[in-house]
């Protein structure tokens, strides 16, 4: 009885052992598959207002390539530039354009780049809101508050018609682009900046001040203006043709003066001969419409992607424009 069962189970078992070989050999293949996906780690640091930007991509190009690890660092554009350059990263998120010093410290250790436009973006000036005398200011009155040697600390030194009211200031820390940029596009030189407020690399630390108080005021991107409407309210500015509102409008069309600026990433040639790199870039460029939505920027116009696509397929061919 065991014998005879033993031979009919023989047939089913072997049959079961087919189908076993099989499923193996599927599941063989779909392991070299799973072998073949992108793998490897990208590291970005640098502007604090691009990073949120470069963490949208991220998180959406994670979602295609789960083996890809990415890792986005805020240490300011300056701050950025001299990892990229000392070649501690991949890619250096900026939010103005490379430094004749950095271009020097770069070429020191031999690291080819380009720079590719990811976005646009305005400063935004915010006040308080319950801030109810203040809606517009010129680009002379926002340099009274901000330019090196101000003594302005309250709103009837701005304006007569302002209330007798304490202002407190706060905004980007110095090793910032935005700092950089809202510095040279008001006070007219870089660096020009009065140094008794309260500096950050962290925008969320000006939101909280400025909210903290009726009469403060300060600035940042224009990204963390719209998320934290409520909390802090953004003025218009009158850079000459009138008082313009910091919209996606107003910023895409450049009528948002002085304060519109561009936004960049600089991945290095050495970087984009890694396949994950490259396609982590081009994924950048080619969804920058749904990323810049996502993290509340402004997108870029079709002429801008295309030239920012070019600069990429150049440099990964190692055709760079250093």
């Amino acid at each position: 009885m065991r014998s005879s069962s033993k031979l009919f189970l023989l047939p089913a078992l072997l049959v079961a052992f087919g189908l076993t070989v099989f499923a193996a050999a599927c599941g063989g293949d779909d392991n070299s598959g799973s072998s073949s996906k992108l793998q490897g780690t990208i590291r970005i640091d640098g502007s604090s207002t691009v990073g949120p930007l470069s963490e949208a991509a991220a998180e959406l190009f994670r979602e295609e390539n789960p083996d890809v690890r990415i890792t986005v660092g805020i240490s300011g554009t300056g701050g950025g530039f001299e990892k990229f350059c000392a070649g501690e990263t991949d890619i250096s998120d900026a939010s103005r354009s490379i430094e004749s010093d950095e271009v020097s410290n770069c070429k020191k250790e031999n690291v080819a780049y380009d720079e590719i436009q990811v976005a646009n973006d305005g400063i935004a000036v915010v006040v308080n809101p319950d801030n109810d005398w203040a809606d517009c200011l010129a680009v002379a009155e926002l340099k009274s508050i901000w330019e090196k040697g101000s003594d302005v600390n309250n709103w009837n030194q701005v304006k007569p018609d302002f209330p007798d009211q304490e202002m407190k200031l706060f905004g980007a820390g110095t090793d910032s682009g935005t700092f950089d940029y809202f510095t040279e596009a008001i006070n007219g030189e870089e660096g020009n900046s009065r140094s008794d407020y309260s500096p950050s690399e962290d925008d969320n630390v000006t939101v909280q001040g400025v909210a903290g108080d009726k009469g403060n005021i300060g600035y940042f991107g224009l990204s963390y203006a719209i998320e934290n409407e409520g909390k802090v309210k953004t003025l218009q500015v009158d850079g000459g043709d009138g008082c313009v509102e910091p919209t996606n409008e107003t910023v895409q069309d450049g009528s948002y003066k002085p304060l519109s600026r561009p936004l960049f990433m600089y991945p290095s040639e050495n970087a984009l001969q890694r396949a994950e790199v490259r396609e982590f870039v081009n994924f950048y460029i080619e969804n920058q419409q749904q990323i810049a939505d996502q993290a509340k920027f402004v997108a870029l116009t079709d002429e801008q992607q295309q030239e920012s696509q070019q600069k990429v397929d150049q440099l990964s061919g190692g055709e760079t424009q250093q």
